[in-house]
């Protein structure tokens, strides 16, 4: 319950950031083209979320499964997982409060896959999702690989946890699509807090990656506590 918990506001720390956001926003256009109803807005909306659930989820169970299906490897994760779970969780903490700047490109989608995902409904959203899930950005890649892959991996859910994770990321476009029906103001004032809420959640969010990482670090590796 609690990994689940963990899992579900990693996600959402994860959207509120502002790369992810910023797709999001393309993505929340993206499926208000496609249908501009609040209900069918919605639909895409969700449809958009399960594609990023799908792609991370994906992602996550091929990472294990490459991992433990070599048995020398195996037996390394299972032995070091504690031990390295504090410096990568130090480290993740220090990129979302930018003590440790990263800076790589991302893809995004040309006109021409928009165009073609337009045309594909529900399930051109869900492909919207999959692949701007893909589209790593600095917090998103150090949230993903730096502390929810080594909570799936410490919890034996390599496909649960980052399902809801990705659910999570997606959360924020179906719930501002169902609001259209309060039209571009309600939208602007949903964004504003969305952007008021990253502004506390993040550093937060670090904070408490740091300190769990410290533990674990004082723990399993100088074993002090």
């Amino acid at each position: 319950m609690i990994e689940t918990a963990t899992a579900f506001w990693l996600g959402i720390m994860t959207s509120l950031s502002p790369c992810p956001l910023a797709s999001n926003i393309a993505a929340l256009s993206f499926c208000l083209r496609g249908a501009p109803s609040g209900r069918g807005a919605a639909g895409r909306g969700a449809a958009y979320s399960v594609g990023r659930a799908a792609a991370y989820a994906g992602l996550a169970v091929l990472i294990a499964s490459a991992g433990l299906s070599i048995p020398l490897v195996s037996d390394f994760l299972q032995r070091t997982i504690n031990k390295a779970l504090g410096p990568i969780l130090v480290l993740t903490g220090a990129v979302l409060l930018d003590l440790l700047p990263l800076n790589f490109g991302s893809w995004r989608p040309n006109e021409a896959w928009t165009a073609r995902l337009l045309r594909g409904g529900a399930l051109g959203s869900a492909g919207m999702g999959f692949l701007l899930a893909l589209a790593f950005c600095p917090v998103s890649a150090a949230i993903f690989f730096g502390a929810l892959i080594p909570l799936s991996l410490k919890s034996g859910s390599a496909f649960g946890l980052p399902f809801v994770y990705g659910l999570a990321t997606g959360l924020p476009v179906l719930v501002l699509a169902a609001g259209t029906a309060g039209g571009a103001a309600a939208l602007a004032k949903g964004y504003e807090k969305a952007v008021l809420i990253e502004r506390w959640a993040r550093p937060a969010t670090g904070i408490v990656l740091v300190s769990v990482g410290i533990y674990f670090t004082l723990r399993y590796i100088f074993q002090v506590l």
